[in-house]
Order: structure tokens, then sequence, then C-alpha cells
């Protein structure tokens, strides 16, 4: 299955106590569909990756969406700062060589 990873930058407007709890419970650094968060000790500043799957004619903008749609599923107000995205399409793994 070929992907997309999502890195959305933001940080948070109005998150109550109850979403200052949940934000760490989605923490972590790798990206899954559902995104996982990393942000700063005051929780108001993060970092959402994102990993939406990839269909045969979807661009960086379709999977920017999707992981727009994934970071509301989270239900936490939030201003966007930055959005980039990496097609897996595009990269390429060299083969490991000898060397000497």
């Amino acid at each position: 299955m070929t992907v997309f990873r999502v890195t959305i930058r933001g940080k948070f407007t109005g998150l109550d106590d109850a979403g200052r709890a949940a934000v760490p419970a989605a923490g972590g650094a790798a990206y899954t569909e559902a995104g996982t968060f990393t942000h700063d000790a005051t929780v108001s500043v993060f970092t959402f990756r994102c990993q939406v799957p990839a269909g045969p004619d979807d661009g960086e903008d379709e999977a920017a969406l999707g992981a727009m749609v994934a970071l509301d599923a989270h239900g936490h107000a939030y201003e966007i700062l930055k959005i980039a995205v990496t097609d897996m399409r595009d990269i390429r793994i060299r083969p490991r060589g000898r060397r000497g």
C-alpha cells in the first residue's frame, strides 16, 4: 500500500483540562492513520503526524485534507501553522553496497 506522510504543525486554541489530558494519550512520533501528537510542555503547540493512504490519482492536496480530517477527529480546536506532505511513492531506498 502506498501512502502519504503528513506533518501538521499548529497550536491549540481554547484547550480545556480534558483536552490537555487527551493529547498526551495520543502522543508519539510514529505516523499512523489516526495520527499522533508531540507537543510542548504547556500542551499549546503541537506537531501532528498522520499517514494517509494514496490512491493512484491522489496528490498532496488530497493527503493534506485526509490528515486534517484525522486531526479534526481528535476534537480539539486548533490553528494550523504549517503542513508538510511527503509522497512515499517518491522515496527511493538505495541498496546497501560493499564499502572499501
